[in-house]
Order: structure tokens, then sequence, then C-alpha cells
């Protein structure tokens, strides 16, 4: 049976790839997306999830709306030169796409429906998450199977200042209420989503097939994107696909290496301001009650290509 899915993100090229993933696996049920502001605000990130629903006419999917900012409530900037002014790069969905938002208390009801049926994945802020964790408490938030989350970086430089990872460092508060409070938690940092790399030739081996109405779309973001790490990584042969691996992660939890650690997030307007740490001393301290995550440290690269474009070539499930 495919596993079940809660998404929260905020697309954004790189999640809108994981959207993607996730309807064309066979392994992975998306059951509702919570969109957040991110790489784009809410409204866009709403926008872009309700396109990529209609081109798949998965109207089963609720669509639910998240934070539209930090826990901080301070002003967030985007990356307009990463995923475009509107998230999908070139492409700008058409203004008759709206979609049906639900209100945000649709996430305890599909966590009431599905229990440890349900595995929450985020790949964005950790906003809307903590919000959750917040309204529903502990006890409800951790009834379910358990939680990927994308985010931070362990002893490798991060991607939005020298140590922090942008999603993290986006609202380095709710990111330290999340890692704290979750049961069952996988964290996916820049260790091993960096490695992700998918190259144009991958692409243009994926979008040769025509197998689903998406291959278009993916040329034509994905190029935008690498464009964009080109700038920012020169020499760089591909994309690191951070969001996709995480979904990767689903199906193949075998294809990576993990360590189990209490996670110690930076909160201060400082430098340190969304740095993850973790001890990784051979012998950790480790004090009694301390909530731990499994942390992916090690990936094998090989099995998320094959995979990526095994699923992307897939045509749209039709739930026979």
């Amino acid at each position: 049976m495919p596993q079940k899915v809660l998404l929260f993100c905020d697309p954004g090229i790189d999640d809108s790839l994981a959207i993607i993933y996730g309807i064309l696996s066979k392994k992975i049920e998306l059951v509702g997306i919570v969109t957040s502001y991110g790489n784009v605000n809410q409204e866009q990130a709403s926008q872009n999830v309700a396109y990529l629903l209609e081109l798949a006419n998965r109207k089963d999917v609720v669509l639910i709306g998240g934070a539209k900012g930090p826990l901080s409530g301070e002003f967030t900037p985007f990356y307009p030169e990463i995923h475009g002014e509107e998230g999908l790069g070139p492409i700008r969905p058409p203004a008759t796409i709206k979609g049906e938002l639900l209100n945000f208390d649709t996430v305890f009801k599909i966590i009431e429906k599905y229990g440890k049926e349900l595995l929450i994945v985020d790949v964005g802020r950790s906003t809307s998450l903590a919000l959750a964790f917040n309204l529903a408490g502990e006890e409800i938030m951790n009834s379910v199977k358990g939680y990927y989350l994308m985010g931070g970086a362990f002893l490798v430089p991060g991607n939005v200042t020298p140590g922090a990872e942008a999603n993290f460092y986006g609202d380095q508060l709710a990111a330290a209420i999340v890692t704290g409070k979750v049961k069952n938690g996988v964290v996916y940092p820049l260790n091993v989503t960096n490695d992700a790399i998918i190259t144009p030739e991958i692409i243009n081996l994926i979008v040769a097939t025509e197998n689903n109405p998406y291959q278009p779309l993916i040329k034509s973001i994905f190029d935008y994107y690498f464009e964009a790490y080109q700038k920012l990584v020169p020499g760089i042969k591909g994309s690191p696909l951070h969001d996709v691996l995480t979904l990767f992660a689903i199906s193949t939890p075998e294809a990576f290496k993990y360590v189990e650690r209490k996670i110690y997030i930076g909160t201060e307007e400082n430098d340190l301001r969304g740095v993850t740490i973790a001890d990784f001393r051979p012998k950790p301290d480790i004090k009694p009650g301390e909530n731990k995550v499994a942390i992916a440290m090690e990936v094998d690269v090989q099995a998320f290509i094959e995979d990526f474009i095994r699923v992307m070539t897939n045509k749209i499930p039709t739930g026979e």
C-alpha cells in the first residue's frame, strides 16, 4: 500500500518537483498539502500547488492554508533569483486556477482520520508545523507514524549563511519547537540533500518519454533552477533536489545512513541564527528525557537518481 503523506511546503521549484514526484510515485499517496510562505508568499504557493494538482486532475488532495510569516513576525525575504517571481521559474500558473483553500484545522482532521497510517513531511519553513504542535499539543501531533523534515546542516556549510540552512534559518524558533517535540522524527539536512544532484542530461532523458503532463513543466523549471545554481556554485554539474530527496526517503530509507541525536538550533539574531548543532563525539552526552531525532548523514546518490528517473517517467496513477 502507498504511504499516506501530509506534505507541508512552500513551492518554489524544488518543492514543486517534490509535489510532482509525490503525485507520480506509486509508493506515495498525497492526502493533503499545507502551503506556507518561504520561497514565495503563501498565496502564490497555494496557487502553484493548485496548478500542479489541476494538471493531474487530483481533486482528492486537499489544499490547506498555512502560515504567512515566521513566528517572530519579522519581514521575510523571498528568492526570485532562484525560483522566479512566482515560484515556478519562467512558468506562470493561469490566473483562473485558485484551488479551494481549507482552514488550518483540516490538519488535525487528517491526523484524526489516518493516525498511524500517516507520515507528515515538511520540506519548507517549520512555522506551520510548529503552530500545529502549539494548537493541538504533542499527544495528538505524535499520534501519526512519524515526521520527515528537510532542514539543517551538520558540520557542513549552510546555504543561506556560513552555518545555516534556509528552512531552519527562515524560522529558527519554529524549527527549534518542531525538532524538540516530534517523536519518530527524521531530519534530512544539507549533508545528504546537497548530494542529490540531478543533471540536465537526466532531465532530458525524462522529458523525452512524454509519459505525463508534467514533463514540459519539469524541463522549464529545472533549467531555470540549474541556471541559478550555476551562479551560486560555480562549476556545479546539476541542481540538488533537497525536497525530492526527502520524499525519496519514504520508500527507500535503506539508501541512507543515520545517527540519532538531540538537535540544538541557534535562535538568537546573530551569526548562530538557524545553525544546527548535535553532539557527534564518540560518546555524546545523553540527558534523561531529551528528545532525539534521526539525522541522515549519508545517501546512496545512484539509488536516488535511478528512482527519480523511474518515478518522473511514470504515467499519472489512475488509482486502480
